[in-house]
Order: structure tokens, then sequence, then C-alpha cells
């Protein structure tokens, strides 16, 4: 286990350290392999069907290949969030999870994706049986290996009908690429498409959870945030580092013998490392346990070492795909919060939290407030 900054970004960026939990050996077992009868996604790769994989995921979401793919919904994310906030109008409480940090993402993955809407009840059960397999203590094995199932069942279909009529979104381009890469065959576009969709909305929902949560909790930066709106990018790239959406990542193998921090990690072990515990590193970064979002200020100097500011989004080959669209998720849905919640507060403090071991934030967040301001377009 590895909980210090230097090491965690050492490790990240090792090639004898894998992601693929085929390596393990029998006495580190109880890691997710993903989803039964189905082959890993880039996530679980290793080099170099990693970075084909991911090459080819990427030709569709991201510059140079697709450079409007994110941007292009900024004005979509502001109608949505703006829809949502005013749907608390006319009341006093709020659960910021069931109302504002689950809906958005999803919205969004759903549109990005092509996958409708109207179909979030079915895919919402099928997803909170998939993450149980993240806890191998649940003995939930039947539950995940039925829910997988059902999911490549639906996704198969949902394939099948971009690939005869495609749209704009990243199924249709996924099943109809024509690139250098060559396509991915139907097993590879389910894996991918259950990645995206999960990875897509579940980090982010804590993301906002837990960043309103801090807020609301730190009254004096939430009030500075509503004088200033342009400040949501520091909260932003703060709250990835005090309180991220994933704390430690549990399936990396050692491929060979490893040296570091005067410990030698054997062949084939199981190595975990502790992100959040990373990023508060001391030896890393100043005052780690307060919230301070001018730490990243590009006028003032608030690290304590150059390079990377925070693991909140992990590192090296297996840097979050999704990064810049959780990123714009969280701006705007923490901006308009700060702007139209009218003296918010917290029902209830600590919320309760959901019991999955690796992704951190509150199953339901009360948040009580006195009345909302009219959206820009009202």
């Amino acid at each position: 286990m590895v909980s210090t900054y230097r090491e965690i970004v050492e490790l990240l960026h090792d090639p004898r350290v894998s992601s693929d939990p085929r390596n393990l050996t029998a006495s580190a077992a109880g890691v997710p392999e993903g989803v039964p009868g189905l082959p890993a996604s880039f996530l679980h790769l290793d080099p170099p069907e990693h970075d084909r994989l991911r090459r080819v995921v990427t030709r569709h979401f991201r510059p140079p290949h697709t450079p409007d793919r994110v941007d292009g919904l900024a004005p979509e994310l502001h109608k949505i969030v703006g829809g949502l906030i005013d749907g608390f109008v006319g009341r006093t409480e709020v659960d910021i999870v069931d109302e504002l940090a689950y809906p958005l993402p999803v919205a969004v993955i759903c549109q990005l994706l092509g996958v409708p809407r109207e179909d979030e009840p079915r895919f919402h059960v099928w997803v909170e049986s998939l993450l149980k397999s993240l806890d191998p203590d649940t003995g939930a094995a039947a539950e995940v290996q039925q829910a997988g199932t059902e999911m490549a069942q639906y996704f198969s279909g949902l394939i099948d009908a971009h690939r005869r009529a495609p749209g704009g979104d990243m199924l249709s381009a996924l099943a109809t690429d024509d690139g250098p890469e060559g396509q991915l065959t139907q097993e590879q576009l389910l894996s991918t498409s259950f990645l995206l969709l999960i990875a897509g909305h579940e980090t982010t929902v804590n993301l906002i959870a837990n960043g309103t949560l801090t807020l609301l909790r730190h009254p004096h930066v939430l009030e500075r945030l509503r004088r200033d709106p342009e400040m949501v990018f520091r909260v932003v790239e703060e709250l990835l580092r005090y309180e991220p959406p994933v704390h430690f990542v549990p399936w990396r193998t050692a491929l060979d013998d490893i040296e570091i921090a005067d410990t030698t990690m054997p062949k084939g072990s199981r190595i975990v490392l502790l992100l959040a515990a990373g990023s508060r590193d001391p030896d890393h970064v100043r005052a780690p346990d307060r919230f301070d979002p001018d730490r990243f200020d590009p006028d003032r100097f608030g690290l304590a070492r150059e390079g990377d500011q925070h693991l909140g989004f992990g590192g090296g080959i297996h840097y979050c795909f999704g990064a810049p669209l959780a990123r714009l998720e969280a701006q705007t849905a923490l901006g308009e919060l700060a702007r139209r919640l009218v003296n918010p507060r917290l029902v209830t403090d600590p919320p309760p939290y959901r019991t999955n071991p690796v992704l951190r934030g509150p199953r339901h967040l009360q948040v009580a407030f006195d009345d909302i301001v009219p959206s820009r377009e009202g």
C-alpha cells in the first residue's frame, strides 16, 4: 500500500506496474476483472493493447480529431443545470445527490454516447450491481453476473442500431470507425461502452456531491465563489485534491521486483495506490488538510513540489479519460449552485455515505435554503 505522493507518481509511470488483474498471483486475488464474459476494458489492460484501444476511443472524444466533443456540450450543460435548479423553486430543501449531482452527468453521458435518456431506470440498476464487483466482500458474484449479461444484451442491440443508422454520438462513431487503428470487435465495443457509461457518470456524481458538501462546510469560500465566478476553476482543482471521488486504486500488480522507498515489492504482488492520501502528502503540498482553492492560483505559490498538482484523476497512461468532461460538469454545477441558492446550509452533517470502498461520496446530501435566484435565461 503506497500513500506518499512521489512514490505514487513514480509507480503510476512505471512500466513494471500492470493494470491487468490477470497478472496477479493467486495469493493476491479479490480484484475485479471486469464484466463476466467480456474482455477487459482499456482501464484494465497494459500496453500495447491498452494503447491501441485508448487511441481508437480518444479519436472520437478529444482533440485533435474531435475538438468540439466536450467543449460543444457547454451550452447544453448550462441548460441542464439551470433546468434542474429551476426545479428547486418553491421549496426550501432538496437532496443534491438525487436532484442534481446524479441526473446531470447521467443526462450528459447519455447524450454523449447516444443512449436513450428514458432507459436510465434500467441501466441504473445494472450499474449499481456491477459496482459491487469493486468490493469482493459483498458476496454479489451472481448479481454482478446477471447485471453484466443483461447490460451486454442491451448494449448489443443499441450498438447494432447505431451501426445501421449512425448519428453524431460516440457509440455511432465507434461502431462505424474506419480509422488507422482498425475497428473494435463487438466484445471490445461492449466493454468500452460499459466503461464509458459507468465511469462517465459515477465519479462525477461524487465530485459534485463532495464539492457541494465541502463548500457548505467552508462558507467563506462559497461566498467568494458567489462574488467571483471565475474562481470555480480553482475550486474544482482543489476539490480533486482535497476530497476526490476516487480515493484509491486497488488493481495494480508488480511485473518484477520493484525497489521503492527502501522497500521491495515482490513480483506478482498486488499494489494499492492511495491517491487521496498522496494528494494530502505534506511533503508535496503545504497545509494539506486545509481546503484552499488559492493554492491553484497561477499568480500564487501554494504547492511544495513542482509537477502534477493532485492525483484526483490518477496519472500515467491511465490518466482519467473523461477528465475534461468531469471538470466542465463540476464547474458548471458548483458555479450555478453558488450563484442561485440563497443561504444554503447542510441539514445533516456528516451525510450518509455510499458503502463503495473505491468511489467515495454521499449517498444523499440534504441542503436547505431560503430562496432561488432566477436563472439567467429567466
